[in-house]
């Protein structure tokens, strides 16, 4: 299929070809060398747009009315938004918000001269910042905390070089939670429902090709069924049960362990080797709430447990927090 361009700029049949066959894929999108491929509303990687001519890309995430509630089925909806041509904006529509954040943590490692945030969220980011500057930290650290604050922003460098695996160490983690806390009783349920769904849907083909009356209803309550509960990861699968994510998050550690021992005298375990840790405890050093790595560590544990659903906070630190927090509350804060 030709994949069609978007904006002025034009690359060669053959060279798109190439590119697109070799292209990084993150859901229905795609990072090559050359182009960025975005989906259709039903085709992936239909349309491309030359690195050259991409202005801005940011993640859009829109709230169904589950979404403010953190329940439902469509909590929320993320999108890709790419900007080009001095303005224009084709707004990408993703399955798994993950698969938006892979891609822009892709863009920011291979082409970080594009802006990765709205031109709003950069204006907030700013005020942030100056918040940030005016904020009192500690001016006479000592030597062991200045030291501890070194060893951070290169850990925090060198985690940034393979952002594949921190994302799937916070994914895992995070889907592992949200498995333990779900009742296994709905799961069971769901499995039922999906094949009454199943039978009433044979049953309604059945009924269109005899004539007989109402096959119709029983074929969309089929169809309903089978679609609501496999859409929203409800159902005990082979990638949905207990074992299986124990084992992604066993070897999503693994997977961290064998890379941070390139890296002498990592600050943190493997299991929470991630960018946003080592970012809050350099904060923590800053500020003069711990003298070094370890009691950093602690303090960023007891600000994570005091962090609950009647806690108030910015969008940045809750993007921060959901990022992080499975991780520690599957270790059990060890």
């Amino acid at each position: 299929m030709l994949t069609k361009k978007l904006g002025a700029i034009s690359l060669p049949e053959e060279e798109i070809k190439q590119d697109k066959k070799n292209c990084r894929k993150f859901g229905p999108c795609g990072v090559g060398k050359k182009a960025l491929y975005l989906n259709s509303f039903y085709i992936d990687r239909q349309y491309y747009v030359p690195v050259k001519s991409v202005t801005r890309i940011f993640k859009r995430v829109a709230m169904s009315k589950g979404g403010f509630t953190g329940k439902g089925i469509f909590g929320t909806l993320p999108y890709l938004v790419v900007e080009y041509d001095n303005g224009k904006q084709k707004q990408c529509n993703f399955k798994h918000e993950e698969d938006v954040d892979r891609l822009l943590a892709f863009v920011e490692t291979n082409f970080p001269n594009i802006p990765l945030h709205s031109v709003e969220a950069e204006r907030k980011l700013a005020e942030k910042a100056r918040r940030l500057a005016e904020k009192k930290y500690v001016s006479n650290l000592s030597d062991e905390a200045k030291m501890s604050i070194q060893n951070l922003e290169q850990a925090e460098k060198y985690l940034h070089r393979k952002s594949d695996l921190y994302m799937d160490l916070s994914q895992s983690a995070r889907k592992k939670r949200i498995y333990d806390r779900s009742n296994p009783a709905y799961k069971w349920v769901a499995l039922a429902i999906t094949v009454m769904g199943s039978g009433a849907f044979a049953y309604g083909v059945y009924s269109l090709i005899t004539h007989a009356g109402f096959g119709i209803y029983f074929l969309l309550f089929g169809l309903a069924a089978i679609f609501l509960f496999a859409g929203a990861n409800v159902l005990p699968t082979s990638k949905n049960n207990r074992k299986y994510l124990e084992q992604k998050l066993k070897d999503s550690i693994n997977a961290m362990e064998h890379y941070i021992q390139s890296c002498p005298d990592f600050p943190v375990p493997a299991y929470y080797a991630h960018p946003v840790v080592l970012k809050r405890m350099t904060e923590i050093l800053k500020e003069g709430r711990a003298e070094n790595l370890e009691s950093a560590l602690q303090v960023l544990k007891q600000d994570l447990k005091a962090l609950n659903s009647n806690v108030v906070v910015e969008q940045e630190e809750y993007d921060e927090v959901v990022a992080i927090k499975s991780m520690f509350l599957v270790m059990d804060y060890k």
